[in-house]
């Protein structure tokens, strides 16, 4: 089986390659910077937002894991036209698996709406697929909401729920899809836990020995009153096995 991981340089995409690495797979990869490290594997360069490689990156390929993803940049070209484009390219594929996002359709985020849109594309194609759904990893919530200190405080939005997840449990899980017969939307993937920010603020605290404080703020608006319901959680797919304090205390001691 050749297996077409994209996104190789992201956080999903290179940890897809550190556990596929050695493994029985035929393993290709694409991305728009070529990998440190990769060996002998093969890289092809590919760009969604111009759609430029993609053909290339498809060509004799069996299964694809597309972890290629730009919350920030091009996102609309990347997550949805250029995906729309690259979906023209793949009728010889026998199982492309989509990571997407819990909550994208209650959520009112564009780069989640776009995520969304992409999922629609999908079920309206005849590429075999599967979907699968996961919540927030534990480094985007750490990196996003608590890697800067401000005079001494965490100033976090108050009553966010976070039900992440660690990358790792989450590519081992579409690596295991591959083997599965395609799914179109399989169930969500969710964290062991569900906690306030709050609570992982001051579990970081705990955990790294700070000094700081955590000031909770109230904030207006659709997306911190969704996030605070819970719609970016799945308390019944709780799959992940690895904490967020597991996780802050792996991160903590490479630090040492």
């Amino acid at each position: 089986m050749k297996v077409l991981i994209t996104g190789s340089t992201g956080k999903l995409g290179s940890t897809l390659l550190n556990q596929l690495k050695g493994s029985e797979y035929d393993i290709k990869i694409t991305s728009r910077r070529k990998p440190e490290g990769i060996g002998n594997l093969e890289w092809v360069y590919s760009d969604l937002s111009s759609g430029e490689g993609l053909e290339a990156a498809v060509k004799d390929v069996d299964v694809i894991i597309h972890a290629a993803t730009s919350p920030v940049k091009n996102s609309k070209r990347v997550e949805v036209s250029g995906f729309k484009e690259f979906l023209g390219k793949m009728k010889h594929i026998k199982h492309l698996i989509y990571p997407s996002i819990v909550g994208i359709d209650e959520i009112p985020f564009t780069y989640y709406k776009q995520k969304h849109e992409a999922e629609e594309l999908l079920r309206n194609c005849s590429i075999p697929h599967t979907i699968v759904r996961a919540t927030q990893f534990h480094h985007f919530v750490d990196n996003l909401f608590l890697s800067k200190p401000l005079l001494k405080r965490y100033i976090v939005p108050e009553n966010l729920q976070f039900q992440s997840v660690d990358v790792s449990d989450f590519a081992s899980h579409l690596i295991g899809l591959m083997e599965k017969e395609p799914q179109e939307r399989a169930e969500d993937f969710g964290g062991p836990d569900i906690m306030t920010l709050t609570e992982m603020a001051k579990l970081k605290i705990e955990i790294n020995h700070e000094t700081n404080k955590v000031l909770s703020i109230s904030l207006p608006g659709k997306l911190h009153k969704s996030i605070s319901e819970g719609k970016n959680t799945n308390f019944n797919r709780k799959m992940g096995k690895i904490t967020f304090r597991e996780y802050l205390s792996s991160k903590s001691n490479e630090l040492l």
